[in-house]
């Protein structure tokens, strides 16, 4: 067998001895040029380099390996694995039997008037004060975005954010009006932020987004609201709209910037879409 290991900001080739501990298993570091180059490929990180590298996944469609070893690591706990030690025994399954794979949908972004630049997303996409919060994090020293950046950069994010004059068009809906939000997120996975159940109804092969709406409110009300997204029990609050749809065209008044895995994609407009079944991942 033969193994591809792409290394993540602050991860180095001894985070990979554990894996390498089969000598059946010989290793490459680096993206593959082409699926004949590798049966499988690990990747040491968190969202923010599994994002970066998801074009050049679906192409090659190799089974992936998520290693949590980022400073946000939702798209590893949405596949099962709460530690190192998790995966590491997931890998020694798969180079046993290559039983333990799953293929998961992606989302997609296009920029209007710019298909040809599809951006794929393995967690969640949104925009409004989830943008405000994903760039103030980011800006954070690695070590402190670990321990909560999402969470730490809400109350300076929330005291100054305004409204965004959003509208979301999905099938069967083709004539929504303009109207002032506080977030829409655009869910593939049910966890983004940190552990935050954005939607906690999301799954990763059902050919649809989940699409959560936060509709304007005050802010101590938002405030208040924040900590019952973490368990996933916020879609009973009348302010928050929660459907489901395989594709949504998002416009804002003025453009505003939409993020996805906690980076920067594009401005709207935009379109945000499922790309079924695009990738092979192995699972516990």
């Amino acid at each position: 067998m033969r193994a591809a290991a792409i290394l993540g900001l602050g991860t180095s080739p001894r985070n990979l001895s554990q894996f390498q501990e089969d000598p059946s298993v010989t290793w490459l570091t680096g993206m593959p040029a082409n699926s004949a180059d590798a049966d499988a490929i690990l990747i040491l990180g968190g969202d923010g380099t599994i994002h970066r590298h998801l074009a050049e996944l679906v192409r090659l469609q190799l089974p992936v390996l998520v290693v949590p070893c980022g400073s946000a690591n939702d798209f590893a706990r949405a596949l099962g694995f709460r530690s190192v030690h998790g995966a590491v025994a997931a890998w020694r399954n798969f180079v046993a039997t290559r039983g333990n794979t799953r293929q998961i949908d992606l989302g997609v972004i296009a920029a209007e008037k710019d298909d040809a630049n599809r951006r794929y997303f393995c967690c969640v996409a949104g925009v409004g004060i989830d943008t405000e919060i994903a760039r103030a994090a980011n800006a954070l020293p690695r070590w402190l975005r670990g321990y909560g950046g999402y969470a730490l950069m809400l109350p300076p994010m929330l005291a100054r954010f305004k409204p965004v004059i959003a509208r979301m068009t999905t099938p069967g809906n083709s004539s929504p009006e303009f109207k002032p939000i506080i977030v829409a997120a655009f869910a593939n996975t049910p966890i983004y932020g940190g552990g935050m159940r954005i939607a906690p109804r999301a799954q990763l092969d059902d050919g649809l987004l989940d699409l959560c709406i936060v509709n304007n409110m005050n802010k101590l009300a938002l405030l208040t609201l924040f900590p019952t997204i973490y368990f996933g029990r916020h879609l009973s609050i009348r302010q928050v709209s929660y459907s489901q749809t395989a594709r949504v065209a998002v416009q804002t008044e003025p453009s505003t910037d939409i993020y996805a895995d906690g980076e920067y994609v594009c401005q709207t407009p935009a379109e945000v879409s499922i790309a079924p079944r695009a990738l092979s991942v192995i699972i516990p």
